[in-house]
């Protein structure tokens, strides 16, 4: 059986070092984990005026995510917490009242940055929001990295063979992850 992950980038940047690392994992994930990236840059702020009537683009986010057997959240940490296009994302898809797309979702977070905590305070707020919006979210092993370019390469191969590892982990635990959740709260 395989499983279809939807994943953010929550960075909008063209250079992101969070998209490098989201090459990375999609590298190292087992076989049976399909990738497709959700976009967020395209959606305006989110406001309960919506409700009656989303955009297409708001619509095709919760339709990627109902596509969707688990989200990854890779995110990088914007004065302490998770940058605003991503809540505006998580805000749209959890929206209307009673149509939230996380419900029950598998989910995981890891994030990169040049700072050696890696995205440890943004991934704690992004979390808090999850929870919130009744994520099912993996929350061990939790991964902050520290990027640098000379183990991270745009193409997402990664130079050093702990730092490979430790992502290979990472990603069988999320399929693991997935699997558990799904078996005892199958998506309709």
């Amino acid at each position: 059986m395989s499983y279809k992950v939807g994943y953010f980038v929550g960075s909008l940047s063209s250079t992101s070092i969070n998209r490098v690392l989201s090459k990375a994992l999609i590298n190292v994930a087992p076989k049976d984990l399909e990738f497709t990236e959700i976009p967020i840059g395209g959606l305006s702020l989110y406001s309960p005026d919506y409700d009656s009537a989303y955009p297409e683009n708001a619509r095709a986010l919760k339709d990627a995510i109902a596509d969707s057997d688990a989200i990854l959240f890779v995110t990088p940490e914007y004065n302490r917490s998770i940058p605003g296009a991503l809540k505006n994302a998580i805000d749209w898809a959890s929206r209307p009242w009673g149509q939230n797309s996380f419900d029950h979702m598998p989910t995981a977070v890891i994030g990169a940055s040049i700072g050696v905590i890696g995205t440890a305070v943004a991934q704690q707020s992004l979390r808090a929001v999850l929870a919130f919006c009744n994520a099912r979210q993996m929350t061990a092993p939790e991964a902050y990295i520290h990027y640098t370019p000379e183990v991270f390469h745009d193409d997402g191969s990664i130079a050093k063979a702990d730092t490979e590892e430790f992502l290979r982990n990472y990603m069988i635990e999320f399929r693991d992850h997935i699997r558990r959740v799904l078996t005892v709260l199958p998506r309709q």
